[in-house]
C-alpha cells in the first residue's frame, strides 16, 4: 500500500459538483479514508479564461502508479475532459499524481512527482494544509520552502466542502 497525493482542479461547468464527484471516485480507489484539503480558488493559468477550484487529496492504494494514472485519466474523460486538451487550457477536471510513496518516475506517459507542482501555489497550499511535514520525494525540500519559492498567484481558500 502506498500513500498517494493527488491534485484536483476544475474551471469549467459546475466546478464544485465535479470536485465532489472526483472525491467519491478517489474514495473508491483508497483502502483508507481520504484526506481532503480545503477547496481553493485561483486565477486562470496559461490560456484558461475562468477561475479554478483546486484541492488535494491523499489516498492509500494498492494500485501501481501506472494503473492508478490510467484510472485517473479514464475518470477525467468520463467527466467530459477532452483526450488531448490544450496545455494550460480550460479543464472540466484535472487529476495529477503529485506523490506516490517515495517513488520518482520519469517515463514518457508517467512523471512522478508531477513536473510543475512546485510552481503551483494552488497545489502547494492544499498539500501544506493536510500535511505540513510533506517533503518533495526527490529533493527532500520541505513544503514550507516550496511555498516560499513558488511564483505568487491570486489564490484564496473557500468555505466550500467536498
Amino acid at each position: 500500500m502506498e500513500k498517494v497525493t493527488i491534485a484536483l482542479g476544475s474551471n469549467m461547468g459546475n466546478r464544485l459538483q465535479t470536485i465532489r464527484k472526483a472525491g467519491e471516485f478517489l474514495s473508491n480507489l483508497s483502502v483508507k479514508p481520504v484526506k481532503k484539503a480545503s477547496i481553493w480558488e485561483s486565477e486562470p493559468v496559461g490560456g484558461a479564461k475562468y477561475r479554478f477550484y483546486n484541492t488535494v487529496a491523499e489516498i492509500t492504494t494498492t494500485l501501481t502508479a501506472g494503473v492508478l494514472l490510467g484510472q485517473l485519466k479514464q475518470f477525467e474523460q468520463q467527466c467530459g475532459r477532452e483526450k488531448k486538451p490544450v496545455r494550460w487550457g480550460p479543464r472540466i477536471l484535472d487529476l495529477d499524481i503529485i506523490r506516490y510513496g517515495s517513488l520518482a518516475v520519469q517515463k514518457e506517459n508517467l512523471i512522478i512527482p508531477h513536473p510543475e507542482y512546485q510552481n503551483r501555489l494552488f497545489v502547494l497550499m492544499p498539500i501544506f494544509e493536510i500535511d505540513d511535514t510533506w517533503r518533495d520525494p526527490v529533493t527532500q525540500t520541505s513544503i514550507s520552502d516550496l511555498i516560499k519559492q513558488a511564483p505568487d498567484i491570486e489564490l484564496k481558500k473557500t468555505e466550500l466542502t467536498w
